[in-house]
Formats: C-alpha cells, sequence, structure tokens
C-alpha cells in the first residue's frame, strides 16, 4: 500500500462505506455553500441566508443526526462526527450551527422533553425549517452553571420567566430556545417560544471569532409560559450538562477540521512557496513542522474516531468526553499557529483559511467547558479529590 499523506494512518480503512458516503456529502455539500463565500461572510461579520443553509442542512439529514425518530437521521455516532470535522474544516460557525441545533436543542427536547413537546419542534427542527438555541450561559454566570441567576417561578397553571443568558449561538434567528432556569424545584428546562411576549434576542456584534455566525443575548422580561412548557423528564444539572456531553463530542471531531483545513493549507503552500531557490518544503524546519502537525491531526483523528465507537456502544464516559475536548482543541490551535508561521506573512490573509480557524478556535476552546474545568474534571477523575471548590 502507498503512503496517503492525507491519511497517514490509514484511519479510512476503520470506516465503513456508508461512513465515507456520509462524510464526503457534507465534504461536498461544504466546498459548494460554504467554502466560496466564508472568507467574506467572516469579513463582514455575518451569515447571509442561514435559513437557507440550515434547510439544506437538514435536507443532508444534518440536524439532530444521531438521534432517533421525529425526522431524524438515526446516524452512528462515528458518522455524526465525520459530519462535524467536515462542516468545522468549512468554518467553526458552521458546525456550531448544527451542533447547536442537534445536541443542545434538538438532544434537550429528544432527551428530556414530552411527547407533545418532540412531535411540536423536533420534525421542522429536524428539517432545517425551523432553528434551535440553547440558553445556559449567563452574562455573570459562566464555568458554574449552579449560580444562574435566570428564574421560572410557578403563577397558577403557568410559569414566568426572567433572565439573561449571553453567547447564545442561534439565538436571534430561532424559533424556540430551550433555557435553563432555577426554580423552586430545582434547574429546570423550557421550550420558550421565540415569539413570546417579554422575549427578545439582540444579536451581539463586534467579535473577533466566530463571526461567521449569529450570536445573541437572551433576554426574557416576564415572559409567561404554560405549563407543558418545561421540559419534564429532567430535574437538576445533569439535564444541561448531558447535553453538553452530547454537544462536546462533536466539538471533539470538529476541532480536527479545523486543523485539517490549516494543515492542508501549509502543505500546499509550502510544496509550492520558494525560497533560496526551491520550495520551503524542501527546508529541513520545514518538514519537521509539518511532520509535528501531522503526528498531533492524526492522533487527534483517531482519538475522535475511539471515543465515537465508545458513543456508539454506550460506553463513553462524560470524563473521556473531557479528554477529547482538552487534547483536540489545544493541539488544533497549535496546528494552525505552525501552520500560520509556514504561510508566513500570508498566513494573517483572508486568502488562506488559517487565521480564520485560529481566532475560530480561541472560542471553541473555552465554550461548553474551558480548558480549565476539564482539566479539573480530569483531575478528579484521576485523584478522586474535587477541586471545584
Amino acid at each position: 500500500m502507498p503512503f496517503v499523506p492525507t491519511d497517514p494512518l490509514g484511519i479510512d480503512e476503520l470506516l465503513a462505506p456508508e461512513d465515507l458516503a456520509i462524510r464526503d456529502t457534507v465534504r461536498g455539500w461544504a466546498a459548494d455553500r460554504v467554502l466560496p463565500h466564508i472568507a467574506g461572510w467572516y469579513e463582514s461579520g455575518e451569515l447571509p441566508g442561514i435559513r437557507e443553509l440550515a434547510r439544506e442542512l437538514g435536507a443532508l439529514g444534518a440536524l439532530g443526526m444521531s438521534l432517533e425518530g421525529y425526522g431524524c437521521a438515526g446516524a452512528s455516532a462515528v458518522q455524526y462526527g465525520l459530519a462535524c470535522l467536515e462542516l468545522e474544516a468549512a468554518d467553526s460557525g458552521i458546525r456550531s450551527l448544527v451542533s447547536v441545533q442537534g445536541s443542545l436543542a434538538m438532544y434537550a427536547i429528544w432527551k428530556y422533553g414530552s411527547e407533545e413537546q418532540k412531535q411540536r419542534w423536533l420534525p421542522g427542527m429536524a428539517a432545517g425549517e425551523l432553528i434551535g438555541c440553547f440558553g445556559l450561559t449567563e452574562p455573570d454566570v459562566g464555568s458554574d452553571p449552579a449560580a444562574m441567576r435566570t428564574y421560572a417561578k410557578r403563577d397558577g397553571a403557568d410559569w414566568v420567566l426572567n433572565g439573561r443568558k449571553m453567547w447564545i449561538t442561534n439565538g436571534s434567528v430561532a424559533a424556540v430556545a430551550v433555557v435553563w432556569a432555577q426554580t423552586d424545584e430545582g434547574i429546570r428546562g423550557f421550550a420558550v417560544p421565540t415569539d413570546s411576549a417579554g422575549f427578545r434576542a439582540p444579536e451581539i456584534k463586534h467579535k473577533w471569532s466566530l463571526r461567521a455566525s449569529v450570536t445573541s443575548e437572551l433576554v426574557m422580561d416576564d415572559v409567561r409560559l404554560p405549563a407543558d412548557a418545561v421540559l419534564p423528564g429532567v430535574t437538576g444539572l445533569k439535564g444541561p450538562l448531558g447535553c453538553l456531553s452530547h454537544a462536546r463530542y462533536g466539538i471533539i471531531w470538529g476541532a480536527m477540521g479545523a486543523a485539517r483545513a490549516s494543515f492542508e493549507a501549509a502543505l500546499d503552500y509550502a510544496r509550492t512557496r520558494e525560497q533560496f531557490g526551491k520550495p520551503i518544503g524542501g527546508f529541513q524546519l520545514t518538514q519537521a513542522k509539518l511532520a509535528d502537525m501531522a503526528l498531533e491531526l492524526h492522533k487527534g483523528i483517531l482519538l475522535a474516531h475511539h471515543l465515537g465507537r465508545r458513543m456508539d456502544a454506550g460506553t463513553l464516559r462524560p470524563e473521556q468526553i473531557s479528554f477529547g475536548k482538552l487534547n483536540n482543541v489545544r493541539e488544533a490551535i497549535d496546528i494552525c499557529r505552525t501552520a500560520r508561521t509556514i504561510l508566513g506573512a500570508n498566513g494573517i490573509s483572508l486568502e488562506y483559511p488559517v487565521m480564520r480557524h485560529a481566532t475560530n478556535l480561541e472560542s471553541v476552546l473555552t465554550y461548553e467547558g474551558t480548558v480549565e474545568m476539564h482539566q479539573l474534571v480530569l483531575g478528579k477523575a484521576l485523584t478522586g479529590l474535587d477541586a471545584f471548590r
């Protein structure tokens, strides 16, 4: 067998034909619908046509991809991971759109919602006709969600919801917001129609990361909800944390997509850019950089694949998800930074994807669990001692 620079470990041999078909379909869609436009979207700080993109992603089966029923594709965890990798190879904002829709908003309703809630929301969300968002983080509360201030109080048969959520992907275009709030019974989740009186979702501007993504604040002032808006299947932090575990799994794959795109850009550049009379890829220092980047990229993909098989087998633990997110995002950022050095000044140009991926990954590094939180999750698992407080 010849050595294949794009698959040096032969990882494709671990994939079934249907896995490869899904990967290639998503890669083709991203090449056609995202890559020709993404530099302009990033530069302008917008994601135009997001509703059309959502419908196309729904037609691909990419929304709620690993969920069963209600119009969802019922794909394997590995297949979902491969889709995340290809989407983030285009841009982290596109993968975030899919991840928040499927692994957070849809998953919360699918896992914890009533049958009526599932029938009301999931088919339209799977088709991309309805966009969802997930409200957990608050302006003054990030890594300690138990300290959230958003509160829902019973008023007769209704609930009245007040509070703020911050850094919410899809918020300004969502038809439904899954909002987590304190109640007298503990933390509960609510499926909130965004046309409810008192609900607003102003878009957050002036970002230098995830610029091709809709990011919003959720503002809830005396939002009155019927009794059946609450997700009946869970009380407490295990609800939102279970959703985050599902979403973090997609990040493990997605980060390697950003890394792959940056590595491939650097590899192509090194083969063609000449200095001192020959391509820079012919110099030892450049080859050392490329070799180190390839090592971390494909080790990360192997790790993602291993964790995907564990998820499909029902044996994946939250600590293992922390292991994957911590490693893969951190290594992806390092790959992007090294790729930038190979491209030199061109590395900061939007003609190439490297700086865009690097800045996006700075957000991915801290959302859905900061580096420190995942280190402490692993530290507790390793020592049996809780260092969170």
